[in-house]
C-alpha cells in the first residue's frame, strides 16, 4: 500500500505477490517474458484455453458456430425459404448491435438470393419484435421472420406470428426468461442447453455465426459424416487404445474410447464396431492402423479405411510423412491444451485442412467475412460485452480488417465525417468518437439511418446519410447534456428515498432515445444502480444501467407483470410500461430497492507489475498490445514504477490550462507523461527534481505522423526510497 499525506484521493496501491513457480513455466510454454507473464498471474489467467486469446490472433480459433444445437436447423430453414422463394423480414434493434446484427444477416441473405426485407423499431416503436410488425408482414404474404439481437422476450409477438402461419427463428443474446418464446428456432448462447462454448457475445457475433454457418452449407462439407480412427499401440501395458471421433460439419458430434488387450478383448465385446458401421472412415496414418486391426481381429474382419495424411498433404504439404505423435507436436493448440491428445491434434488439422480448401474455392467468403467482422467488432464495443475468449478475436480482426482493407462503405464515410486517424485506431477510438456516432441514429428515433448507411450500395447515399448521422450525434450530446444538469439534483435526493442503493429519475425532459446514456453518468456520479425514465401520452420509457454486481434483468424481473416489455444484460436494461402502472412501478421499485445487495465500494488499486525506472524502456510499452482489446473484464494495465526522477514539466490546455505534461527520466530514457486535471498540483507536492512512485497506463500519441510513447498517470506521490 503507498499512502500519502498531502494527497487526499490516494487509494491503496496492491500489488499482489506471484511466485517464481507460477511465472516460469508460462515463460517456457509459451514463450511469454517473465513481465507478461507476472501479469497473466495476477489476472488470473494461466490456463492455456485463457491465454490462447491473448497470444492468438487467427480466425481459426473462433468456435464453430455449429456448435449452436439449433444452427443446423436453422440453416436447413433458410435454405428452405430460398428454394421456395419465400418472403423473410429481419427483424433487428435500434442500437450498434441490433443495426450491424442486421446488416451482417442481411447482406448474407441478398447474396443468396432471397426475398429479403428488414425492419427496426424507429420513432416511439418499443423494444423487440412488435405486433404491428409480425400483422404488416402477414399483409405481404410473409412466411420467416429472423430476429436479430432481439427476440428472446417476444413471447406473444412470436406466438401471434404463429398464428398467423409465420415461422420465426429467434437469433438474440439477451437473458433468456424463464418461460421461452415458441419459436421453431431459438440461438442465443444464454440459453441453458444452447451448445455454445461462449455465452458472452454480442447479438452482431450471433448473427455472424448464423452467416458464417450460411456460407458453409454452399460447401461441399456441409452435412457431410465423417469419422476418424486413432489406434495407439502401448507396449508398457501391452494394449491398444482405440480413440475414434465422429464429425458433422466440422464439430465433434460423437466420441469413443476403448482400450483393447490383444488376445483377451474379442471384438464382439467392443463397442467400436457399432461405432464405425456405415461410416466414412479416416485414419492418419491408414496402412499402420490397418496392420493393427489384423493384428488383433485376424484378416477375417475387413476395415475400409481412408488415409488422412496423404490427402490432407496435398494441402498442406508440411505434414507428408509425419505421425501422429508428431503432428502433436506441431499444433498450435496443443500447447494450450495440456490434455490435447493424438486424436484432438488430427481432428484440429482436418478443420483447418477443410478451411483452407474452401478457402481455395470460395475466396469471396473470405473477402465478405472481413466486411462482417468489422460490424462484429463495433457491436462488441457498443454492447459492452467480455473482452475475453472470442470477442477478442473479433475486436482484433475487425480493427485489422478496418486499418488492412479499409473501412467497408458506410463506415469509411462516417470515419471521414469524424476526422478519425485509421493509423492509431485502437478499441477506446471507437468507443468514443465511431460508435456514439452510429448509435445517434437509433437514440433520435431514427435507426433506419444508420443501417441504411451500411448497406447502401450508393456512394452520394453514403455520404448523404453520413451527414446527417453526424448531426444527430451533436443533437444527441446536447440532450444528454441538458437532461442530465436538470434532473442531476432530483436523481441525488432519491437516493435517500431508496436506502441509498439505488438512484431513480422520471423526467419529461430525458429524451427517450438518451434514457441509458444519462442513467449510466447518474450512476457513475453516485456509484449505485441507476433507472432513467421518462414519458410521452401514455407511455413510459426507461433504462437501467447497474455497477456492484447487481443483475439489471433480476431486479427488473422482480417487479413482477408490470411492463409492456422489458430485457438486456446483467449490467444494462430497458423497459416500458402505461401511465396507470406508474404508482406501482414506484412503490414496488422502492420496496425493492430495500432488498438490494450490493458488493462494498473499493478504494484499492490492483496492480499489474511493477516496473524499475532501468526497466521502463521503448520496449516495454509493447506489452500493453497483448491486452488490446481493452473493455469489460479486461482494463487498462496498471503500472506501477518507484524512485523515477521528474526533470520537467508542462502546463497544457486550449483554453484553461488543467494538465500537466510531465517528463521523468528513467536513467537510460527520458519518459513523457500526462497527467490529466492536475495542473494545480505544480509546485505544491509536484516539483521538479524529486523522485516519485507513480501509478500510471501506457499509450501511444500519434500526431502528425509521429508515434510518442507515453505514460498516463493515475496517481503521483512523492517517493519515500522504499
Amino acid at each position: 500500500m503507498r499512502a500519502d499525506t498531502s494527497i487526499s484521493n490516494t487509494s491503496n496501491w496492491i500489488k499482489k505477490p506471484v511466485a517464481k513457480q507460477q511465472i516460469e513455466p508460462l515463460c517456457k510454454l509459451f514463450n511469454i517474458t517473465p513481465l507478461l507473464a507476472s501479469i497473466f498471474v495476477r489476472r488470473e489467467i494461466s490456463e492455456g484455453k485463457e491465454l490462447l486469446y491473448y497470444l492468438e490472433d487467427d480466425l481459426r480459433f473462433q468456435h464453430n458456430p455449429f456448435c449452436f444445437n439449433a444452427m443446423e436447423d436453422a440453416v436447413e430453414r433458410i435454405i428452405q425459404a430460398k428454394e421456395e422463394g419465400e418472403k423473410v423480414l429481419i427483424f433487428g434493434d435500434s442500437d450498434v448491435d441490433g443495426i450491424t446484427s442486421t446488416a451482417i444477416l442481411y447482406e448474407q441473405l441478398v447474396r443468396m438470393g432471397i426475398d429479403v426485407q428488414w425492419r427496426l423499431p424507429v420513432k416511439d416503436d418499443g423494444y423487440g419484435l412488435s405486433l404491428s410488425a409480425v400483422d404488416d408482414f402477414a399483409a405481404q404474404d410473409g412466411t420467416l421472420i429472423i430476429t436479430v439481437d432481439c427476440g428472446i422476450s417476444n413471447n406473444d409477438e412470436i406466438a401471434h406470428a404463429n398464428e398467423l402461419g409465420i415461422d420465426v427463428i429467434v437469433t438474440d443474446h439477451h437473458n433468456p426468461p424463464e418461460n421461452l418464446p415458441e419459436a421453431i428456432i431459438l440461438i442465443d448462447p444464454k440459453i441453458a442447453d444452447s451448445g455454445y462454448p461462449f455465452d458472452g457475445i454480442s447479438g452482431a457475433a450471433v448473427a455472424y455465426k448464423l452467416v458464417s454457418a450460411l456460407r458453409f452449407s454452399q460447401t461441399d462439407f456441409y452435412g457431410a459424416e465423417i469419422c476418424i480412427l486413432e489406434l495407439t499401440e502401448n507396449k508398457e501395458e501391452k494394449c491398444v487404445y482405440a480413440d475414434c471421433v465422429k464429425i458433422k460439419n466440422l464439430v465433434k458430434i460423437k466420441e469413443l474410447h476403448e482400450k483393447i488387450i490383444p488376445g483377451q478383448t474379442s471384438i464382439y465385446d467392443l463397442k467400436l464396431p457399432y461405432f464405425l458401421q456405415g461410416q466414412l472412415i479416416y485414419s492418419w496414418d491408414s496402412k499402420k492402423s490397418l496392420n493393427i486391426l489384423e493384428g488383433l481381429f485376424g484378416r477375417g474382419i475387413e476395415f475400409n479405411l481412408n488415409d488422412l495424411r496423404n490427402e490432407i498433404a496435398n494441402i498442406i504439404p508440411s505434414v507428408h510423412g509425419k505421425s501422429a505423435a508428431q503432428i502433436k507436436a506441431m499444433s498450435q493448440l496443443a500447447k494450450y491444451y495440456n490434455d490435447e491428445n493424438e486424436l484432438e491434434s488430427i481432428y484440429n488439422l482436418y478443420v483447418t485442412y477443410c478451411k483452407k480448401i474452401i478457402a481455395q474455392k470460395k475466396p469471396q467468403q473470405a473477402a465478405d467475412e472481413q466486411k462482417d467482422l468489422q460490424l462484429v467488432a463495433l457491436a462488441a464495443l457498443a454492447d459492452i460485452m467480455p473482452m475475453k475468449n472470442e470477442n477478442r478475436i473479433f475486436v482484433r480482426s475487425g480493427i485489422a480488417s478496418i486499418k488492412k482493407d479499409r473501412p467497408r462503405s458506410g463506415l469509411a464515410e462516417l470515419f471521414n465525417k469524424l476526422n478519425i486517424n485509421l493509423a492509431s485506431l485502437n478499441s477506446t477510438d471507437l468507443s468514443w468518437t465511431l460508435i456514439p456516432a452510429l448509435n445517434a441514429a437509433g437514440r433520435m428515433g431514427k435507426s433506419d439511418l444508420s443501417l441504411k448507411l451500411l448497406i447502401s450500395e450508393n456512394p452520394r447515399e453514403r455520404e448523404e446519410l453520413a451527414d446527417i448521422i453526424y448531426g444527430l450525434n451533436e443533437e444527441r450530446k446536447e440532450l444528454v447534456s441538458s437532461a442530465y444538469y436538470k434532473v442531476h439534483d432530483e436523481a441525488e435526493e432519491s437516493l435517500s428515498l431508496h436506502s441509498n442503493k439505488l438512484c431513480i429519475s422520471i423526467n419529461q425532459c430525458i429524451n427517450k432515445g438518451v434514457t441509458g446514456i444519462v442513467a449510466a453518468r447518474l450512476m457513475q456520479d453516485f456509484n449505485v444502480p441507476t433507472i432513467a425514465v421518462t414519458f410521452e401520452n401514455d407511455i413510459y420509457t426507461g433504462s437501467m444501467r447497474s455497477c456492484r454486481g447487481f443483475c439489471a434483468t433480476d431486479f427488473l424481473d422482480s417487479l413482477g407483470d408490470i411492463f409492456i416489455n422489458h430485457g438486456g444484460h446483467n449490467f444494462a436494461a430497458g423497459f416500458s410500461f402505461y401511465k396507470d402502472k406508474l404508482e406501482v412501478f414506484m412503490d414496488k421499485v422502492k420496496t425493492a430497492a430495500s432488498k438490494v445487495n450490493l458488493e462494498n465500494e473499493s478504494y484499492d488499486i490492483n496492480v499489474d507489475a511493477e516496473i524499475p525506472p532501468l526497466h521502463l524502456t521503448p520496449e516495454n510499452f509493447n506489452i500493453m498490445d497483448t491486452f488490446e482489446p481493452c473493455g469489460a473484464e479486461n482494463p487498462e494495465l496498471i503500472l506501477l514504477t518507484r524512485g523515477i526522477k521528474l526533470i520537467d514539466t508542462m502546463v497544457l490546455g486550449k483554453k484553461e490550462p488543467h494538465h500537466l505534461k510531465l517528463i521523468f527520466d528513467t536513467g537510460k530514457h527520458k519518459i513523457p507523461a500526462m497527467f490529466w486535471g492536475q495542473a494545480e498540483r505544480l509546485k505544491k507536492d509536484i516539483s521538479i527534481g524529486k523522485d516519485y512512485d507513480i501509478l500510471y497506463n501506457m499509450s501511444r500519441n500519434y500526431f502528425n505522423g509521429t508515434i510518442t510513447k507515453q505514460l498516463i498517470i493515475k496517481e503521483m506521490v512523492l517517493s519515500t526510497g522504499e
